[in-house]
């Protein structure tokens, strides 16, 4: 592709380039430039790549987009943000695919796998549409799942999935949209036809500082998007739509323009009454959980949004089947209940423990960990949260990263202090699980928290397989051997 193609609608500041020059290939990562190759300078999070310049040049960059002025006689093009022009470059290099469908963004701290998965399923059913999903779990190009590294790909990527998905024949995409990539400009030129708010608690707060810097970054979508749906009920919701440009939605059990009435809650799901002005549809999930009601409502509104009738959602989501790692219930060994929950906030795990607390006939057990890197100051409250709502806790290492699994267990435990909860620590996650089943008793329900999902711990810069269900498994044949 010719450079001057390539920059169309890039804002650029001084251009030292011949614009017919060929691009073979767009590289953000020194280490995978090939001759001909644009090179973009991106600045990142823990490292700048105006620094890899030199070695994008070594490996044969035809040419350098940047925010700075690289040294020597160098062809470049120098923007005002790097990360900006990068989303435009993808949508540039792979045909804008996003504009010939409809796409569906989620954004929230919790609720959000649960929420693409579901409208994906009434979309496919109702619609009868080919939907692409990205997020947390996979990518899904309609029934073929494909890895993903994370919630929300990195624009050039995205865009380039957005160009397989077209390809194959979609005509939606339900996406995850993280806080992240709406603040480092992974959705940058993206119009939205609905977008979707959850929630707000904390988390992320090593990235975003404070929590009103963190609703403003989820309140970015809704500055792109033909129609917004918003979570009611949520104390954030006044400032996350407060600036919205764009006709709102609203959900809730207690408000909003979609509400559910007659709430019942089991442990085969949830079942309400979804009530939309003079309209009453009764609502069956198999998901059980206080959260699936608003996870729920959620999908039914952005689905009403996209001319989805509320009955025929309703009728859709009677037959969906639950999400790997939200509230899975897994083989258990004996008499008694494991599941896997990917509860990694305060609120999540207050939202799980709940959720079993409604069915539970024995003791609620709950192991968890908090990630490393990540904002430590909700550690002492996951803790506090457990000790409240649990009978016993088994604190261990969830993706300890680069810091010590044992200095991450010192910040959660001032919250177990002096609620009287028993409790014990294993930092090694394997031993830590083997033990919850040790200690287990019949009719008990144990939690593990925090990997859900994943099937891997990240242990400093490396990741190693641990997938929990194995270790289970793993135990349950020990025991079927000894007895």
């Amino acid at each position: 592709m010719k450079l001057g193609k390539l920059l169309q609608g890039i804002d650029i500041s001084r251009l030292e380039a011949d614009l017919d020059m060929d691009i073979s290939g767009v590289r953000y990562d020194s280490r995978l430039v090939e001759p001909g190759d644009l090179f973009v300078a991106v600045s990142g999070y823990e490292t700048d790549g105006h620094r890899f310049i030199p070695m994008a040049l070594e490996k044969g960059a035809g040419c350098v987009l940047c925010q700075e002025k690289p040294e020597g006689n160098v062809p470049f093009v120098l923007v005002p943000d790097s990360r900006k022009a990068l989303a435009q470059l993808g949508r540039n290099w792979f045909g804008d695919p996003a504009a010939s469908m409809t796409m569906v963004g989620v954004t929230g701290t919790n609720g959000k796998t649960t929420t693409t998965y579901l409208l994906k399923d009434v979309l496919e059913k109702c619609l009868e549409a080919k939907v692409g999903l990205i997020g947390t779990n996979q990518n899904m190009i309609g029934d073929e799942a494909l890895h993903t590294e994370r919630t929300t790909p990195e624009s050039f990527e995205l865009h380039g999935l957005f160009r397989a998905m077209a390809d194959a024949g979609c005509t939606h995409v339900v996406m995850e949209v993280s806080s992240h990539a709406l603040c480092l400009q992974r959705v940058a030129g993206i119009r939205f036809d609905v977008s979707l708010f959850t929630n707000l608690s904390q988390d992320h707060l090593d990235f975003h500082k404070t929590m009103e810097d963190y609703c403003d970054a989820k309140a970015l979508l809704f500055r792109q998007s033909e129609r917004g749906v918003y979570n009611a009920d949520d104390p954030w919701a006044g400032r996350v739509t407060k600036d919205a440009p764009c006709p709102l939605l609203s959900f809730g059990e207690r408000k909003g323009d979609l509400s559910a009435r007659n709430i019942r809650l089991s442990a085969e799901g949830v079942s309400f009454d979804a009530v939309w002005g003079q309209e009453t549809v009764p609502v069956r999930v198999g998901i059980p959980g206080g959260f699936t009601v608003y996870n729920t409502l959620g999908v039914l509104a952005a689905a009403k949004a996209l001319g989805v009738p509320l009955a025929e959602s309703a009728g859709a989501l009677a037959g969906s089947a639950g999400v790997k790692g939200r509230v899975e219930v897994v083989p258990s060994p004996g008499d008694y209940t494991i599941l896997i929950d990917y509860a990694v906030t305060p609120d999540a795990i207050e939202n799980v423990l709940n959720t079993v607390r409604a069915f539970a006939e024995g003791r609620v057990v709950i192991l968890f960990g908090c990630g490393g890197d990540r904002d430590r100051g909700k550690r002492p409250k996951m803790g506090r949260i457990a000790a409240q709502l649990a009978d016993f806790v088994i604190v261990t290492s969830d993706n300890p990263r680069t810091e010590d699994p044992e200095a991450i267990i010192a910040d959660i435990l001032p919250g177990l202090e002096g609620t009287g909860t028993p409790y014990l620590v294993e930092p090694d996650r394997v031993k830590a699980i083997r033990r919850a089943m040790d200690l287990a008793w019949p009719k008990d329900v144990v939690i593990l928290a925090g990997k859900g999902h994943e099937t891997y711990q990240i242990v400093g810069r490396e990741k190693r397989h641990l997938d929990e269900r194995e270790v289970v498994a793993a135990y349950a044949a020990e025991q079927t051997k000894t007895f």
